[in-house]
C-alpha cells in the first residue's frame, strides 16, 4: 500500500472521481510496471479489460499463470473465487480484485456447512469440487476441477470410486455421462448464464444458419448440449472456433469470449444464443463489473485486497495442487 490514504469502498469497489482527461490504459500500464504487478483477466470480462490484461484465459489457465508468476502483485479481473484461488496458490503475494462484489451464482449455490453435511451423509466418497467455489468449500474438497479438466481427472479415478461432485449439476451430469461413472452424488447448483440459454432460440438459430456449427459449454443443460457440435470448456470452444474450417458458429457460453474468438479468427462469424428471457446477449453481470477505472484505482491504492485465514488457505491449496498435478 502506498502512503496515500486508503479510500472507502462503496458496493465492493473504490468509488471516487478521477481526472477524466487521463489515459486509463497508459496509467494502468505505468502502475503495473512501477509496482511489478500482473493483470489476469477472464475471457468473460469486457473487451477493454481483456485488451489491457497481461494474460487472459479460463479458470484453469489463469490459475496456472497465477501459480508461476514472479510479480509482486496479482490483480485479478474476474469474479471473487478466482482471486481467492490466486491467493491460495500465492499466499505471499498481494492479490487485488477491482470489485469485491463480483460474486458467482455457481459458487453461491454451495457453502462449507452444507457440503460438510453432505460428506457426513455420504461417508467414503471422494469430494470433487468445481473451481467455482469458495476457499472454505475447497478446504473440504479432495480434488478441484475446472470444466476443461473435469472429465480427464474423474477418468483417472478407479471405476468404482464413490464421488460427491459439486456444485454444477449440468457439468456433473456431463462428466457422469462421458466417463460412465455411476457412483456420483451430484450437487444441485448451476450457473445462471449457462442455465439460462433458450433451447427454442437455439433451434431457431440453427434453422436460420444451417451451415453454422454450435459450440456449447458443459455447464449448459442437456437440452442445449444435445444440439451442439462441439462441447467443452471456454478454452476448448475457443480452440474449435479457431481450428475448425467452418466460418460460422453459434455459441452457447458467456459472450465475453467473442473478443478472443474474433481476435483469432476475424474472418469468421460468431452468433450468441439468446437467454430464455429473450435478451440477445446472455451475460454474466458480475464479470462485467470489472472496468478500466476500477482496475486503475485498485492498482493505485492496492485495494481492495483478497486475504484468507491461514488454516483455510493451507487446506484449500492441497486440492488445487492435486488438480494441477492430475492436469499435466
Amino acid at each position: 500500500m502506498n502512503n496515500e490514504q486508503r479510500p472507502v469502498l462503496k458496493n465492493g469497489h473504490i468509488d471516487m472521481p478521477i481526472d477524466e482527461s487521463i489515459n486509463l490504459c497508459a496509467e494502468i500500464d505505468n502502475l503495473r510496471k512501477k509496482k511489478n504487478a500482473v493483470i489476469l483477466a477472464h475471457y468473460y470480462t469486457t473487451d477493454e479489460v481483456q485488451k489491457i490484461a497481461d494474460y487472459t484465459g479460463d479458470s484453469l489457465g489463469l490459475a496456472q499463470q497465477a501459480a508461476k508468476t514472479d510479480a509482486d502483485i496479482i490483480l485479478f479481473a474476474g469474479v471473487h473465487f478466482m482471486a481467492e484461488t490466486a491467493k491460495v496458490l500465492c499466499p505471499n503475494k498481494k492479490v487485488l480484485i477491482p470489485d469485491l462484489a463480483t460474486s458467482c451464482s455457481l459458487a453461491d449455490s454451495i457453502n462449507e456447512k452444507a457440503l460438510a453435511e453432505c460428506i457426513r451423509q455420504h461417508p467414503g466418497h471422494t469430494v470433487i469440487s468445481y473451481v467455482n467455489t469458495t476457499a472454505e468449500v475447497k478446504a473440504l474438497t479432495d480434488i478441484v476441477v475446472t470444466s476443461s479438466n473435469a472429465v480427464k481427472i474423474v477418468s483417472q479415478l478407479p471405476k468404482d470410486e464413490r464421488i460427491i461432485f459439486g456444485p454444477d449439476r449440468n457439468l456433473g451430469a456431463y462428466v457422469k455421462k462421458v466417463t460412465g461413472r455411476e457412483n456420483m452424488v451430484i450437487w444441485d447448483g448451476g450457473c445462471h448464464v449457462h442455465d439460462g440459454f433458450s433451447v427454442e432460440k437455439l433451434r431457431e438459430l440453427k434453422a436460420q444458419h444451417p451451415e453454422a456449427k454450435v459450440l456449447a459449454h458443459p455447464e449448459c443443460p442437456q437440452a442445449i448440449l444435445d444440439l451442439a457440435d462441439h462441447i467443452g470448456a471456454t478454452s476448448y470452444l475457443l480452440k474449435m472456433s479457431e481450428e475448425q474450417p467452418d466460418n460460422e458458429f453459434i455459441v452457447a457460453t458467456e459472450p465475453g469470449i467473442f473478443y478472443e474468438m474474433k481476435k483469432r479468427s476475424p474472418q469468421k462469424t460468431f452468433i450468441p444464443v439468446p437467454s430464455k428471457s429473450g435478451h440477445p446477449l446472455n451475460m454474466c453481470v458480475n464479470m462485467k463489473r470489472n472496468s478500466l477505472k476500477k482496475i486503475y484505482l485498485t492498482l493505485k491504492y492496492e485495494f481492495p485486497e483478497v486475504d484468507l485465514p491461514k488454516h483455510i488457505a493451507e487446506k484449500a491449496v492441497v486440492c488445487i495442487n492435486r488438480m494441477m498435478e492430475m492436469s499435466k
